[in-house]
C-alpha cells in the first residue's frame, strides 16, 4: 500500500505544478509585531518541547522567546543551567507577557539528565534560585512552572541495554514484592542482575528528583509561580512512581495549593499546554471544551506509558490550560474529537463523519488520534485517510497523533485552543494580521500530517529496517550513518510532501458559526523543506518548510 500511495503521489507530482524546494537549514519565523511575547526555558530541545511551541505561538499572535539552542544539550548531553541562567539576567523582562520555566532544565540540564544522580540535590536547588530572581525582578510577570516526576525506566544510553529492561521491570514490581512469594523471588531476582552501582544510581536519582518536585511546590506557596504542573513521565498503573506521586498529592493538599498545581501524565507537551493557558489569561479566554470518544472502552482505557484511563488525562489536560470541561456539546465553544479505537472495525469512518458534520456547521473542531497499541507512535492511517476523504484536515482547529496519549492530548489540544481564541479576535477581518494567524494555522496542521503521519506511521518503519539492512543502529546514528539515514528519509518523505500540501490548496481558511465562509484563502505551494534526525534516532524528526499561501492583495508571504 505504502508503494502505491507513493506511486499515487508521484502521478499527482506530474500532472499539477508545485513549488517545492528542499534545503539543508530551518526556515526562519517571520518577523513581526505581536499581540503578547512568552519567554520559554524549555525542558529540553526536541521539536515539541522547543519547536512546537514557537509554531503555536505564532498562531495566537504571540512571539515565544528561548534561549539559544546550543544552551539547551542535545540526548545525552545535558543543557547549560548557568547560560540559561545568564541569558535570562540579560532579558528585558518587561517585554513579555508571561514566562514558562522547566524546572528540569534549570535544574539538571533538562529531562534525560533528570534521569540519573549525576547532578548533586545541592546544586539542582541551588540553580532554582534564579526563578526567585525572576519573581523579584518582574513582580507583575505571570510565571508558569512545570516539573516532571520521575519515569520508570532509564534512558536508552547504549551503554546500560544489558539491564534497562530488568531495571524498569524492578521499578515496575519492587512496590508490591512481599505480596506474594512469587513477586518477592522475582524482585530478588532482578537484583542480583541488575549492577550495584545502577541499581543506586536510579534510586539516588529519584530521591533527589522528588525532593526537587517539593521544591518546585515551594516555589508555588512562595508565589515565584503562579501556577505548576508536576507531570508524571512514562508510567505505569503500579510502579515505584506511585509513591512519589501520592507524596505530591498530600502535599499539595496539605499546602492548600490545589488551584494552582496540576499533578498529571505527560511531560514533552506541558509547555505547550502551559503556552495556552498563558495565552488564554493574557487574552481573557477561558472556553468550554467538551471532549467526544469514538467509544466508551476507548474512553475508559488506560493508555501505554500511562497510568490511568484516557478521559482522566483528557480532563487534567483541558484543565491545564485554563478552560472549562462541559458534558454538554452544544453548550461548548470548542468540541475535543477523541479516537482511541484503532482495533474497532468501522470505528475510524463512522468517527470521521461525526467529526466532518460538526466542521461542516461551523463548530470549532479539535482532534486526537490515540495509539492503544503503543508500537507504531503516529496516526492511524485507515482513520487519517477518512478524514482526509472528507476533506477535514484544513478546517480543524487543532490535530494530532504521536507517541504517547498525553503527547498527542497536549499537542492538539493546545493548539486547537489557541487558534480557536485567534479566530474569534479576527474574524471578518482580512488585513495582515490575519494572513499571518491564518497561514501559522495551516503551517501547523500540515506540519502535523507530515510529522505524525507521513514520517512516523509511513517512512519511519521502512526507515528502521534500512537502518538495520545496513548494520546501522536506528535509535544510535552518528556521522555518515546518520547522513545516510537521513538521506533516505528525505527521498522517502519527498512524495508524501507533495501530495498533502494539497489537501490545504484551495480551501477556506474559516468556516463561521452559521457555516458561512468568513475568508477565503489558498495554499499555493509548500518550499525549502527540510528534516533531520536531532538526537540522532529515527525516534523523533525535526522538520520544517515555508507554506505559501494567497488570498488577495493583501497576501502576506
Amino acid at each position: 500500500m505504502k508503494r502505491i500511495g507513493a506511486t499515487l503521489a508521484c502521478l499527482l507530482l506530474l500532472a499539477l505544478p508545485l513549488r517545492a524546494g528542499w534545503r539543508k537549514q530551518p526556515a526562519r519565523a517571520p518577523s513581526a509585531r505581536f499581540g503578547a511575547r512568552i519567554l520559554l526555558i524549555p525542558l529540553d530541545d526536541r521539536p515539541p518541547c522547543l519547536q512546537f511551541p514557537v509554531m503555536m505561538g505564532l498562531i495566537g499572535n504571540a512571539e515565544v522567546v528561548t534561549p539559544p539552542r546550543a544552551l539547551l544539550g542535545r540526548f545525552l548531553e545535558p543543557g547549560q543551567p548557568q547560560q540559561i541562567e545568564a541569558w535570562l539576567r540579560g532579558q528585558e523582562l518587561h517585554r513579555f507577557d508571561a514566562a514558562i520555566i522547566s524546572v528540569d532544565m534549570l535544574a539538571y540540564g533538562g529531562l534525560v539528565n533528570s534521569r540519573i544522580h549525576r547532578t548533586p540535590l545541592s546544586v539542582a536547588l541551588k540553580r532554582l534560585d534564579v526563578a526567585r530572581w525572576l519573581r523579584r525582578r518582574a513582580p507583575h510577570l505571570p510565571i508558569y512552572g512545570s516539573s516532571v516526576i520521575m519515569r520508570l525506566a532509564p534512558t536508552a544510553d547504549g551503554r546500560n541495554e544489558a539491564y534497562r529492561e530488568r531495571l524498569a521491570r524492578w521499578a515496575e514490581i519492587s512496590p508490591a514484592a512481599a505480596q506474594t512469594a512469587t513477586q518477592r523471588e522475582e524482585v530478588a531476582q532482578l537484583e542480583r542482575e541488575i549492577p550495584q552501582e545502577a541499581l543506586a544510581d536510579y534510586k539516588r536519582a529519584r530521591a533527589r528528583n522528588l525532593a526537587v518536585n517539593r521544591a518546585a511546590l515551594a516555589l508555588v506557596r512562595q508565589r515565584v509561580f503562579d501556577y505548576l504542573i508536576l507531570s508524571q513521565d512514562d508510567a505505569k498503573p503500579r510502579g515505584v512512581h506511585i509513591r512519589d506521586r501520592e507524596r505530591l498529592v498530600e502535599e499539595v493538599t496539605r499546602l492548600g495549593l490545589a488551584d494552582r498545581v496540576a499533578i498529571q501524565p505527560g511531560a514533552d507537551e506541558v509547555s505547550m499546554l502551559l503556552l495556552a493557558r498563558a495565552l488564554n489569561h493574557r487574552f481573557g479566554y477561558s472556553p468550554r471544551v467538551a471532549a467526544l470518544y469514538s467509544s466508551e472502552k476507548a474512553r475508559q482505557s488506560v493508555a501505554p506509558y500511562e497510568d490511568r484511563p484516557l478521559h482522566c488525562t483528557v480532563s487534567y489536560h483541558i484543565a491545564a490550560t485554563g478552560s472549562r470541561e462541559v458534558s454538554d456539546a452544544d453548550a461548548a465553544d470548542v468540541l475535543f474529537y477523541v479516537y482511541g479505537s484503532r482495533a474497532e472495525p468501522g470505528a475510524a469512518r463512522s468517527f470521521a463523519e461525526r467529526i466532518a458534520a460538526d466542521v461542516r456547521r461551523g463548530r470549532r473542531v479539535i482532534v486526537a488520534d490515540i495509539d492503544f497499541k503503543g508500537d507504531v507512535q503516529g496516526a492511524d492511517p485507515v482513520f487519517t485517510d477518512a478524514l482526509r476523504a472528507r476533506h477535514v484536515f484544513p478546517h480543524l482547529a487543532g490535530y494530532a497523533s504521536w507517541n504517547t496519549a498525553g503527547n498527542t492530548i497536549g499537542t492538539a489540544l493546545p493548539q486547537g485552543l489557541i487558534c480557536a481564541r485567534a479566530l474569534q479576535t479576527i474574524a471578518h477581518r482580512t488585513d495582515q494580521l490575519t494572513q499571518r494567524i491564518i497561514g501559522a494555522q495551516m503551517k501547523f496542521l500540515l506540519h502535523r500530517l507530515l510529522d505524525d503521519y507521513a514520517y512516523h506511521t509511513l517512512v519511519r518503519p521502512d526507515t528502521n529496517r534500512f537502518a538495520r539492512e545496513r548494520q546501522l543502529d536506528p535509535n544510535g546514528l552518528s556521522g555518515k550513518g546518520q547522513a545516510l539515514i537521513e538521506q533516505f528519509i528525505r527521498e522517502q518523505m519527498r512524495p508524501h510532501v507533495d501530495l498533502l500540501w494539497r489537501d490545504f490548496a484551495g480551501a477556506p481558511y474559516v468556516i463561521g458559526p452559521r457555516g458561512e465562509k468568513l475568508l477565503w484563502g489558498s495554499v499555493t505551494g509548500i518550499d525549502n523543506f527540510y528534516i533531520r534526525l536531532p538526537w540522532g534516532r529515527t525516534f523523533e524528526a525535526e522538520l520544517d518548510f515555508d507554506l505559501h499561501t494567497s488570498s488577495g492583495p493583501e497576501t502576506d508571504r
